[in-house]
């Protein structure tokens, strides 16, 4: 019987238990468990008391030599001693595994557990120590760059406004809107001034679903898949727009956003104009998500609908609105 061809499949944990046993040398105790699927699939992997996580990168995702440049990133980030999921290589010390999946080869890291939870209403401790943490990976990734992609006005607005195309028309208000304010953002990015705004390799997607919280409030930050090169006033950016949606009460938002800076500048100076940034720079990456899941359509085609993506760029103008210049009263 001849096998019908598919785009994406999940592959067995039972099946990828063995081939870390066999890889990795871990005792035949070892075991493996699928944990989600998503942009990757992530598998648990406990031997005996000790964890790690699997990372299968889905197929045509990632190339060879772009998780190759993760790789490398993650590892001058553990020889700072910064607190990240760093990978670890096998027995012959290779760190990707090539995998012959129905839908062609795919690739499996193994990576470092971060130990904690997840925290999603983090008080303002922790969005301090957040900071602080952040402001040192910076410090090592400024003026550096990898063989990635390369977050501009192309990157972040037009070509993710061109995938949105394919699943919702021109006309759809929320569309406009989007083109509207692609416009008004790729006019500011044409202004920047690089002797004040700093460039260096960027993680693009802190928040609280990507790193692990201790009960001694210690912080490991993890999934550096969408890592490239870039302003890194926008990782500042995109933690500030997660933590506004998450915080419904705004005073609250603005103690633990105050919070946040105040420890990211412990450590690192931010200018005025990178500061003046943080709103469009935060909205150009919500367009680039939202052209992330109409590219990733096998994987969101559950949510990606035009109800979604009312409510998605409701969020973006809600946003922009809080972050428009107030009129002092006279």
């Amino acid at each position: 019987m001849t096998h019908f061809p598919v785009t994406n499949s999940t592959l067995s944990a039972t099946a990828l238990g063995q081939l870390v046993i066999e890889k990795y040398g871990l005792s035949q105790n070892c075991s493996c468990r699928l944990f989600r699927t998503g942009m990757n699939h992530t598998y648990f992997i406990t031997d005996n008391d000790t964890k790690y996580v699997l990372r299968v990168y889905c197929y045509n995702w990632r190339s060879k030599s772009e998780i190759e440049e993760e790789i490398k990133l993650l590892q001058l980030l553990k020889e700072n001693q910064l607190s990240i999921s760093y990978p670890i290589a096998d027995k012959k010390d290779i760190f990707i595994q090539d995998i012959n999946a129905p839908e062609g080869l795919r690739y499996a890291v193994r990576f470092s557990f971060a130990e904690g939870g997840k925290m999603r209403f983090m008080d303002a401790e922790t969005c301090y120590s957040l900071g602080v943490l952040m402001a040192n990976i910076h410090t090592v990734t400024t003026n550096k760059s990898i063989n990635r992609i390369t977050y501009n006005s192309g990157t972040l607005i037009k070509l993710p406004y061109e995938h949105a195309r394919n699943h919702f028309p021109e006309s759809n208000a929320e569309m406009q809107f989007i083109n509207k304010q692609s416009e008004k953002i790729s006019r500011t990015f044409d202004t920047i001034d690089f002797m004040k705004v700093q460039k260096g390799i960027i993680h693009l997607d802190i928040w609280y679903d990507n790193m692990s919280v201790t009960d001694k409030n210690e912080i490991s930050i993890f999934d550096f898949d969408f890592c490239g090169n870039g302003i890194l006033i926008s990782d500042v950016a995109y933690f500030c727009k997660q933590l506004f949606h998450i915080e419904s009460d705004k005073a609250e938002y603005e103690l633990k956003k105050d919070q946040f800076l105040k420890g990211y500048q412990s450590i690192r100076t931010l200018s005025e104009q990178e500061i003046n940034l943080i709103p469009e720079a935060a909205a150009a990456i919500w367009i680039f998500y939202l052209g992330i899941q109409s590219q990733r359509f096998d994987w969101s085609n559950i949510f990606l609908t035009e109800n979604y993506l009312k409510m998605y760029i409701g969020r973006m103008q809600s946003w922009i609105e809080y972050n428009e210049p107030k009129e002092v009263a006279t």
